[in-house]
This record gives structure tokens, C-alpha cells and sequence, in this order.
């Protein structure tokens, strides 16, 4: 199959919001974080007028130098912001008191709330880096801490349009505490052009020990200068919010002044304004940050509707499954006060080069027990399709031959030419068991049935690909239909098996070619017409099912594309009044989350394992995916027993949810960018390769009898 642009922009999609959520992830510090602190170490290589001299160490140019703040200056510092709720209210209580600080931020924090940056410059304070990630850096390489440097400069670009020199590490306190672990990351910064600042005074406020306490620990003694550390964020700040109020003006009192460092340095501002390129790789940063983060809200939200939707489905399949099992195997059902239904039906099966399935197709219908007719329809085969059913020479089958039209004309030229009022509709790649049509036709027996839909089951199931489709046909389609007939709101009968009274057939204008979902839509169309549509278990017809990906991506974008089209078409319905908006307001809705919105969010459970099971937490993650799958192997387990089906092939299903899911997620996708972007699509034959030549338990061979 050619790679195409709609073929790449489902895979884009996805690639896209793995993207999203990984930058989101990362700037969270759920990726990357690196939580390790190392213990005091020797400080043998650490000179001694760097370990007993000022806050401020200058390595930069291969100096080894420090500096101290002058008598009756404190410069105040703030580290891990900016915080959404504390930061706002520590610049308030600084405004308030007319004092300027210095604001040591992390990148994931300046990323995610630039304008708390930009407040900070407006307003006077002075920036200073603090990593990206908060890592200690004494564990990390040159390169890592480059990494941490600059990701830490560009959120602050993007944020305030300025860069900075100053730079605080991680973990640190006073200069008396570098060892020989934090020396050598000091010297690197400083090569890299950064003035390290490290604390005189250390509140501890992120002990909260008290109000009193933390501004005992915030006062210098005998008037000196002072770098004294505080927090606005990593936690609950509300006692450094008070205890700032009260500090500040008692000082000031004192004589203090509270600068920032450059100012109360007589030193050059830190801050060198940024523009060009740098200014808009920084925008573009922040940008792409609100956005993962606004991306990965809605994706948390859609994760949150796709469980609710899922669940209900399960809930209102299994509820109303039983129900209708329990209603339809009593002993004394009967579908109406006509029954049984004995009246001859007509087969229609439209073909078009089905030369390797059609004998088989037909001599599966000469087994009926039910009187019937046999239409062969052949839509201009190029195969010798229809030469081959009349070398036959089978008694009751005809062969209507016309020129290639597609199915949907096929199907109506059958119908002008069937003699019977109860039109059967088969694929012609479909066989039949001998008492197919008889259970299919015996809803009719209720005058206001207007359509059935049969038990379409594959055939072909001894490979993977077909395992995973009997497993779809089984809990997916025959499960649904048990609860949409229970609900009067059956949106599709299966091409494969499905009958039809010719007078609701001739009232809904018999079928459309308006979409390529054509037993969508006359099924949609015979609800809005008032007829009911029912579910016959006991109708069971076997069809090839599609065996490589390509065919498999062919029939079910076309399924896709053609039920929203078929939505689309009936989207009346949801305001008229009578049947038709009854199966509006109860169908369409139902139709619309089940088969469309559903399967478009699902892939955000694979999205977020494959986050949890990356970047954690992995436990909570597996262990939230097997209970999901716990519970569809419950609702297919059910679906299987009321089939009367064996269990084997559940064995795949784990399976089938890692890979298999995922194309049809990625069919869905495709077949909403077609329809947003106006694209068409032409009805495609599948290459059948005519491997389900008999029921179970039969065999094409004794398939040769005559018609009732």
C-alpha cells in the first residue's frame, strides 16, 4: 500500500501527542529527574580562602576568588520557583515593603509560569539560575550540567527575554560546605561564565519550624551583610510568607537595606537583555510548553471520558445482552403472531470477480431448508464470475449480469428482479448453513420488523489476523447487536447476512450510494421509517475475513469513513419527532460515542502505559492496563459463551490490544482526516482468496442439493 499523506498523518497524530506528553513529562521532572543527594564528602581540593571567604565565588577565567555583601545590606533569596500559588504573594509582602530580591528559578518552573518571571524583572528583583531539573550536580557530567545551564537560560529567555550569570546549585548552603564532589562543579560553572552564590543565612523554612524561628535564622548579627536563603515553592510557604512580613520591616528598622546582589555588589546588573534568534527559541520554548501542558489537560480528560465510555459500553453490553438471550431462548418465544415464517425468500448475492468463492457461495445456498430463490448479481466481473455460477447449471439460480455500478446498484438491480417479498442479502465471498435463512426470515413473523441482521462470523480464523477479527466479529459486533436490538436502535445490517421486507426497502427508496457504508445507511433509513430491526443469533453465515494488513486497513477504513458518513447523512434525525427521532436521539448518540468518538480516544490508554511504563509509576501503570484487559477478556469470555463459541482464541486478545488495536485506531484516524479534509473515497474489492468454502461440519462437495 503507497504511503500517503493520509496514511502518515494518523502515525503524525500520535507521534505528536507522545510528543506532547513527554515534554510535558519532562518539564515536570517525571523524565529526567534525578533525585539523588550525595553526603558530605572530603575537602581536601577545596582552597581555603574559597571555604572561609564571601557567598559569592567567582571561577570564572580560571579565577578562584569570592566576595562578601557589605555591612547593613541583605540580599534576600528566593529558590525552586516560580510557584503559582507562593511566589505571587512573596512578591506582594516584597512590593509592599519596597525590598528588592534575588530569585533563584528552575527551568521546569519558569517554563511552566513565565509570567511570574517576567513580574519578578518588572519589578525590580534580579534572576539567578537553579538548574533545569534540580539535580545535584555533583552526580551529573559536564555535559548534563551544560544541559541543566542552558535549558535553565532558555526558559528564562523565553519567559523575560533576558539571560543572567548568576547561578545557585542545587542542595547547597555556605561555602564552608563544598567538598571535594561540589568544588569541581563550581569551577565548571564558572567556566561557563556564572557567578555561583551560595547563603550566609539559611531560614530553614522548609522545616516550618515557626515564624520567630525562621527570622532568628534569617537575622546576621552585628549589623553585617548578609545572603540569606529562603523558599517560594517545594511546598506549603504560608510561615515565610509571615514571617517575611514581620522580618522586613524589623530590619529595615534597623538600618537594613534589601537589595539584590548586583546592587548591593555596586556591580553590573546580572541580567543581559536577549533578542533575535535566542529571544525566539526562548518564546517558542514557553510556547511549546503551555501547550503540552494544555494538550496533555485535554488528553487527561479524553483518558477520562474513554474509561467512562468503555465501561458503559461493557456495562450496557452485558446488561442488555443477557437480556436479550434470556427473551430470545425461552421455550415459548416466537418473534410475532405470524409465525413460523414459511413464505419463500429471495437471495441476492452481488458479486464482482469473486470466481474464487462464488460456487462455494452458492452451493452453501442450495442446502437451505427454507424454500428460497437465488440471485447472483454480477456487478461487470472480469474473472468469469457469473460464467461460472451458470455452468453449474443449479436449479432456482439466475445470474443478472450489468455493467460495473458498484454494490449498492448490484443490490437494487436484485431487487427489481426477485419474485419474493422477503429479500435476503449475502457477500459473495459468505456461505451460509442450511438453516441460515430460515432463522433469518422468522422475525418477520412481527408485522413492524422491517430488517434483520444475522450472526456474521469469520470463517477464516486459524491465522492471527483472522483469530483477531473473530474475536471483533464476536464480542464487538454480535455482543453490540444484542444491546442495539434491546435499545430499537440496530445501526447496521451486515452485508454478509441480513434480510429485508421489499415493502420497507421501496419506502426508503431501496439502497443508496451516498456512502460507502450502503447497510448503514438503508439500515438507518428503515428505522427512520418507523420498522423495527432485530438481531437473529440463530443466522449464522461464515465470510472470509481480510488476511493481510493491507486488506484488513482497506475494509475497515471504508467501514469507518462509511458509518460517519452514514451519521452524517442521518443527522436529521436527531431533531424530527416520531421513530425516526426516536433512533435519533437514542441511536445516533450511541452510535456516534460507541463506533466513532470511542475508538478515536482509546489510543490514549496505549499513550499513557507506554508513558507510565517508561517514566513510572510502572507498577500502578501495568497494573491499571491488565484490569482493563481483565475486564474485556470478561466481556469476550461472555461473548464467546453466549455464541457457543470455543475459548481458544482468547488466548490471543493481549495481544490483539498491543497491535491489532492499534491499527484500527489508526484506520479511525485516518477516515476523520478524509472526512476533514473533504476527501472521497471509491468502494474497494478485496482480494478473497476463497478459503471458506463451507460451514463447520460441512464441505463444499455435499453442497449440491436442490432448492426448496
Amino acid at each position: 500500500m503507497p504511503l500517503r499523506l493520509r496514511h502518515l498523518l494518523p502515525m503524525l497524530v500520535l507521534l505528536a501527542m507522545m510528543a506532547m506528553l513527554m515534554l510535558r513529562g519532562y518539564v515536570h521532572s517525571e523524565i529526567l529527574a534525578d533525585h539523588r543527594v550525595r553526603p558530605e564528602a572530603a575537602a581536601e581540593k577545596v582552597p581555603e580562602l574559597i571555604r572561609e571567604g564571601g557567598p559569592v565565588v567567582d571561577t570564572r577565567s580560571g579565577r578562584q576568588t569570592s566576595l562578601d555583601v557589605p555591612d547593613g545590606r541583605i540580599v534576600l533569596t528566593f529558590d525552586d520557583g516560580p510557584d503559582p500559588k507562593w511566589t505571587p504573594v512573596v512578591l506582594d509582602v516584597l512590593k509592599k515593603h519596597h525590598a528588592h530580591a534575588v530569585f533563584f528559578i528552575t527551568g521546569t518552573m519558569a517554563s511552566r509560569y513565565p509570567d511570574l518571571v517576567r513580574r519578578m524583572v518588572d519589578e525590580g528583583h534580579e534572576i539567578g539560575l537553579h538548574t533545569f531539573n534540580h539535580p545535584d550536580l555533583s552526580y551529573q557530567s559536564n555535559k548534563r550540567i551544560d544541559w541543566e545551564l542552558t535549558q535553565n537560560q532558555l526558559a528564562l529567555e523565553g519567559a523575560a527575554g533576558i539571560r543572567t550569570s548568576l547561578f545557585r546549585p542545587p542542595y547547597s548552603s555556605s561555602t564552608d560546605a563544598l567538598d571535594d564532589e561540589t568544588w569541581p562543579v563550581t569551577e565548571f560553572v564558572g567556566s561557563r561564565g556564572y557567578l555561583t552564590v551560595f547563603t550566609t543565612a539559611d531560614s530553614e523554612d522548609w522545616r516550618r519550624p515557626g515564624v520567630r524561628e525562621i527570622i532568628r535564622n534569617s537575622t546576621p548579627a552585628d549589623g553585617k551583610g548578609a545572603i540569606v536563603l529562603m523558599h517560594d515553592s517545594g511546598g506549603d510557604r504560608s510561615q515565610t510568607v509571615r514571617a517575611l512580613d514581620a522580618y522586613l520591616p524589623e530590619l529595615q528598622q534597623k538600618g537594613y537595606e534589601f537589595e539584590n546582589l548586583t546592587e548591593a555588589l555596586n556591580a553590573p546588573s546580572a541580567h543581559t537583555p536577549v533578542g533575535g534568534l535566542d529571544l525566539w527559541k526562548g518564546r517558542a520554548w514557553v510556547f511549546l510548553v503551555a501547550a503540552s501542558d494544555d494538550i496533555t489537560a485535554v488528553l487527561v480528560v479524553g483518558l477520562a471520558v474513554i474509561g467512562v465510555l468503555v465501561f458503559a459500553r461493557f456495562g450496557l453490553m452485558l446488561l442488555l445482552s443477557a437480556m436479550h438471550t434470556r427473551r430470545t431462548r425461552r421455550k415459548d418465544f416466537v418473534w410475532g403472531p405470524d409465525a413460523p415464517v414459511t413464505e419463500p425468500a429471495s437471495v441476492l448475492v452481488p458479486a464482482y470477480n469473486e470466481a474464487k468463492c462464488i460456487e462455494s457461495t452458492v452451493r452453501s445456498l442450495m442446502k437451505s431448508e427454507h424454500p428460497i430463490e437465488i440471485l447472483v448479481i454480477d456487478d461487470g466481473s472480469s474473472d468469469g464470475t457469473a460464467r461460472i455460477v451458470e455452468d453449474l447449471g443449479l436449479p432456482g439460480v439466475r445470474v443478472v449480469r450489468q455493467l460495473n455500478a458498484g454494490k449498492p446498484a448490484a443490490l437494487n438491480r436484485g431487487i427489481a428482479n426477485a419474485r419474493h417479498d422477503l429479500i435476503v442479502m449475502m457477500d459473495g465471498d459468505t456461505v451460509f448453513e442450511p438453516s441460515t435463512v430460515g432463522e433469518l426470515v422468522q422475525p418477520f413473523a412481527d408485522p413492524q420488523v422491517g430488517a434483520v441482521a444475522g450472526n456474521a462470523k469469520v470463517g477464516n480464523k486459524d491465522t492471527l489476523i483472522g483469530a483477531w477479527q473473530h474475536i471483533e466479529y464476536v464480542m464487538g459486533f454480535n455482543l453490540d447487536r444484542r444491546m442495539y436490538d434491546v435499545l430499537r436502535c440496530m445501526p447496521t445490517i451486515p452485508g454478509a447476512v441480513g434480510a429485508f421486507r421489499r415493502s420497507a426497502l421501496d419506502r426508503v427508496g431501496g439502497m443508496s450510494d451516498d456512502t460507502l457504508a450502503e447497510d448503514t445507511d438503508i439500515t438507518m433509513a428503515i428505522h427512520r421509517d418507523g420498522w423495527h430491526v432485530v438481531y437473529a443469533e440463530k443466522a449464522r453465515a461464515w465470510t472470509e475475513a481480510p488476511e493481510s494488513v493491507q486488506q484488513l486497513w482497506s475494509q475497515r477504513y471504508r467501514w469507518c469513513y462509511g458509518t460517519m458518513q452514514a451519521i452524517w447523512k442521518h443527522r436529521r434525525a436527531l431533531v424530527e419527532s416520531g421513530p425516526s427521532g426516536r433512533f435519533g436521539r437514542v441511536g445516533l448518540p450511541l452510535v456516534s460515542l460507541f463506533m466513532v468518538v470511542a475508538p478515536l480516544l482509546a489510543p490514549l490508554i496505549d499513550l499513557f502505559l507506554v508513558y507510565g511504563l517508561l517514566f513510572g509509576p510502572t507498577g500502578k501503570t501495568i497494573a491499571a492496563w491488565f484490569g482493563v484487559l481483565a475486564v474485556q477478556a470478561g466481556c469476550a469470555a461472555y461473548a464467546f459463551v453466549l455464541d457457543r463459541e470455543r475459548l481458544t482464541p482468547l488466548i490471543s486478545l493481549p495481544l490483539q490490544q498491543l497491535l491489532y488495536r492499534q491499527l484500527m485506531y489508526m484506520v479511525l484516524l485516518q477516515s476523520w482526516i478524509t472526512a476533514l479534509t473533504g476527501g472521497r473515497l471509491r468502494w474497494q474489492k478485496l482480494r478473497r482468496k476463497g478459503q471458506v468454502a463451507a460451514p463447520p461440519g460441512g464441505s463444499a462437495a455435499s453442497m449440491d442439493g436442490g432448492v426448496a
